[in-house]
């Protein structure tokens, strides 16, 4: 199959290429300038040059594949994290991003398959319950981005092509938030965000990746893609080895919710993936032990 992966040089994006080549697909990749040519060259896709804001260039960019990843995110650093204005890019990627996508592909009759990266952040607070695709959400601030994502891409399904929209747990790695959160933990900041007996889903990046391309053969729908839930005192614990530090710190949740954009890291979100596994037959290969070792 040949694939356009748009994000290809994220965290997410650079595994996706990585795998989708080594199960046998053409690669390609979105750069949205010729500046960004080696950059998306050095994951291992072909550099296709076209604006993820110009329906036309985006068409152009589409034709000749088969189906499409978007990956594309603007994650803010740590500092510029804590406002809602910080996220202001991330959002116009997501809403205007997506909504562009949706009408490029309008104009390319052969490409069938749409996947949308999503957050599964957006549950609302679920205490010890397991949160499927149909658990109630709760959308504030930088969150609700998501959402409509999915729903631009949404419409293309009742137009007779897969439209696959993803809810992503935690990325932990070695990518950027997650080095800040461990280099602030050095520092006495808090690794746990909330209760610790509450719920929390993350997956390794590489894992997510697998997880978008075992989604390529799913029918139209929404697909929770996380790692096991594990209560956050575990992650914690994981996170502060890494970290080097004796015990994780906690934020406590009454005073997260009081913090604006930390409420929704406050909640307990105990995610499963059972659907996509059902579907698919994916399963996460790194236990949470493992997701933050080579940090």
């Amino acid at each position: 199959m040949r694939v356009m992966v748009i994000g290809a040089t994220g965290v997410l994006g650079r595994p996706l290429v990585r795998r989708l080549l080594a199960d046998g697909h053409e690669v390609s990749g979105l750069a949205r300038g010729e500046a960004r040519v080696a950059a998306v060259r050095a994951t291992g896709a072909e550099p296709v040059t076209g604006s993820l804001f110009d329906v036309d260039s985006l068409a152009g960019a589409l034709r000749g594949h088969e189906a499409v990843v978007n990956v594309a995110t603007r994650i803010p650093d740590a500092r510029h994290a804590m406002t809602l204005s910080g996220w202001a890019e991330n959002d116009r990627v997501r809403i205007e991003g997506s909504r562009t996508l949706a009408a490029a592909v309008r104009q390319v009759g052969e490409l069938g398959i749409v996947v949308q990266e999503g957050i599964s952040f957006v549950y609302a607070d679920g205490g010890d319950r397991e949160l499927d695709e149909d658990a109630p959400l709760t959308l504030t601030g930088n969150i609700a981005s998501s959402t409509v994502a999915h729903a631009n891409v949404a419409e293309l399904a009742d137009e007779g092509r897969t439209a696959i929209r993803l809810r992503i747990g935690l990325l932990v790695s070695d990518d950027a938030m997650t080095t800040a959160m461990l280099a602030a933990a050095r520092r006495g900041s808090p690794l746990i965000i909330g209760r610790r007996t509450d719920w929390t889903a993350p997956i390794h990046p590489d894992d997510a990746a697998a997880g978008a391309i075992a989604a390529l053969r799913a029918p139209s729908g929404v697909y929770n893609l996380a790692a096991d839930p594990v209560r956050k005192q575990e992650l914690g614990e994981v996170m502060a080895a890494a970290a080097g530090v004796r015990r994780p710190r906690a934020l406590p949740k009454w005073l997260a919710n009081r913090l604006g954009l930390m409420s929704a890291l406050a909640r307990s979100q105990r995610v499963v993936s059972t659907r996509l596994t059902e579907a698919t037959g994916w399963r996460p290969e790194r236990p949470t032990s493992r997701l933050v070792t080579h940090i």
